[in-house]
């Protein structure tokens, strides 16, 4: 397994959870790894490769991907999460800053899903990411998209304007557009092989509280700022405001938009003859 060098926190850490409850994770918001099974179709590991799972969350999609018959080095930005996937994987997953890691041998694939959003400094990720990957090497994805959740954000919004608090809200995500980031991509020497975009409804159906639970998991920062005695109050009031356009036949959604890619590095050009 390849040694990840990092720095010991991560300059965006505010921005996520204090800890990640890990089997609330797993138990309500488990569709996050079943539907990042096709990113690792995508990715096509095979027996042999060496990949980088970066921002593994719990292993779910790294054990896949080395049930391929790839080796793998996990690497996730939280504890807890880091803690999960040791014990999932049965080998040490380092914690790292995705904005700022090296590697001490180059990898063949870094593969990445539902974790690249949460870093709001795209450039410097995908420099680390760059760096990682030998010559030829493949960099393959997933992430939410421009307008991702944006009718969570919406209602977050207004029932925070209710009680003249929108002001506070505090946005922890990079929602890229597919043009946007395929730009970057070929900014950093990519060559962009697919981008897709497409929207995703998503069942809460693990979900008791609906739409508060999705908020309490992945939105802390939205409601960070919020008086402890108003925070039921303001979650009740989002799931009013958002019943509408997110909830059907007593089932609630969560509007994810995903952008999905794949890239690569060029090999290096041989010698003339």
């Amino acid at each position: 397994m390849s040694t990840v060098y990092h720095q010991p926190s991560a300059p965006n850490v505010a921005d996520h959870p204090a800890a990640w409850d890990v089997a609330r994770y797993d138990s309500q918001f488990g569709f996050v790894a079943a539907l990042g099974a096709g990113v690792v179709d995508l990715l096509d590991p095979q027996p042999g490769e060496h990949v980088l799972d970066l921002g593994c969350g719990s292993g779910h999609l790294t054990a896949l991907i080395a049930e391929r018959g790839a080796t793998v080095t996990a690497v996730d930005g939280d504890p807890a999460m880091v803690a999960a996937a040791t014990a999932r994987l049965g080998q040490p997953v380092q914690l790292a800053d995705g904005h700022d890691f090296t590697v001490a041998e180059p990898v063949d694939a870094v593969f990445s899903n539902a974790a690249l959003h949460w870093m709001t400094r795209p450039a410097e990720v995908l420099a680390s990411v760059r760096g990682a990957l030998r010559p030829g090497g493949r960099f393959v994805g997933e992430m939410g998209g421009a307008r991702n959740i944006a009718a969570i954000v919406d209602a977050v919004r207004a029932a925070l304007a209710e009680h003249e608090l929108a002001e506070g809200m505090r946005v922890p995500w990079y929602f890229p557009t597919p043009a946007e980031y395929a730009t970057l991509l070929e900014r950093q020497g990519f060559t962009v092989d697919s981008v897709e975009y497409f929207a995703r409804p998503t069942e809460l159906s693990a979900c008791s509280e609906g739409l508060a639970d999705w908020v309490l998991m992945f939105g802390a920062s939205l409601i960070g700022h919020v008086p402890e005695e108003l925070r039921a109050t303001v979650l009740t009031r989002v799931g009013e405001l958002a019943e509408p356009t997110l909830r059907r036949e007593g089932i609630w959604y969560a509007d994810y938009r995903r952008l999905r890619f794949r890239a690569h590095l060029e090999p290096k050009e041989s010698a003339p003859l």
